[in-house]
């Protein structure tokens, strides 16, 4: 039976964080954790497609023990399996290390003919571990994908480059990455978040994937994350009439590098 594979990520929610207005420092102690928005509506588009290809949806996710939680949610989103890789403690997780990971997982599911992933991280807006995981499993990538169906063994999608669109086809099985116009999600109603709770899933420690040392070893260093503090000018347009305003409005922004 064919697979598909949606990864997603745990992350904290964007609206709790708090940033220190003098350090710019941002503070995620107090949010909750939650499936990236973008990675609502990607489990959304894999489900559909999952469902026209007749086979299972499987939910994968790598990180550290507290991700756990985010298993029944994507489960109740249409996730048939979830499966969570659970980082050692003091695992250091960069793009390379997730895409080792995620590699590693896929290939111990049999008959997994698609893989999805968003096209960037919501709270670290990367854009590489989807293409690093295609690399590493040795199949085609489609990226910036935003309709997507699969017939026999033929994946067609529609990709955004910059302003236009690009009808692409490959052969299964390929990964493919999406942005979040692909398919919004729908809040999941009682029956499927009192059904999460009989699916199957599973907590696979990341040592149990038998990866080397190499691959698991972080080969970048985050040196500063600082939060953005928006600074109003406080200008008064008081003087002249409309016309002047406007001008003198227009010529600000101007010299602001607004216009």
């Amino acid at each position: 039976m064919a697979r598909t594979v949606v990864c997603f990520k745990w992350v904290a929610a964007e609206g709790e964080l708090r940033v220190d207005p003098v350090t710019r420092a941002v503070d995620a102690s107090r949010a909750r954790r939650k499936i990236s928005d973008y990675d609502r509506n990607t489990i959304e588009s894999a489900r559909i497609v999952a469902g026209s290809m007749g086979g299972e949806l499987v939910g994968l996710t790598f990180g550290g023990p507290d991700a756990r939680t985010g298993l029944k949610d994507a489960l109740s989103r249409g996730v048939d399996r979830a499966v969570h890789v659970v980082a050692d403690e003091g695992t250091r997780a960069d793009g390379h290390v997730t895409a080792q990971v995620l590699a590693a997982q896929v290939r111990r599911l049999d008959d997994v003919d698609l893989v999805l992933c968003t096209e960037g991280a919501s709270d670290t807006y990367a854009h590489e571990t989807g293409p690093r995981l295609g690399e590493l499993l040795g199949w085609p990538v489609v990226t910036n994908v935003r309709e997507l169906t699969v017939e026999g063994r033929t994946l067609r999608a529609v990709r955004v480059v910059g302003v236009d669109l690009e009808t692409v086809e490959c052969d299964l099985p390929a990964l493919v990455t999406v942005v979040p116009e692909v398919a919004p999600a729908p809040i999941p109603g009682l029956r499927s978040v009192l059904g999460a709770a009989k699916k199957p899933s599973e907590q696979v420690p990341v040592a149990d994937l038998g990866l080397p040392v190499a691959a698991v070893t972080a080969r970048t260093t985050v040196t500063s994350f600082l939060g953005y503090v928006a600074a109003r000018r406080r200008v008064v347009l008081a003087d002249g009439d409309a016309q002047d305003k406007v001008d003198a409005l227009v010529a600000g922004l101007a010299q602001d590098g607004v216009l």
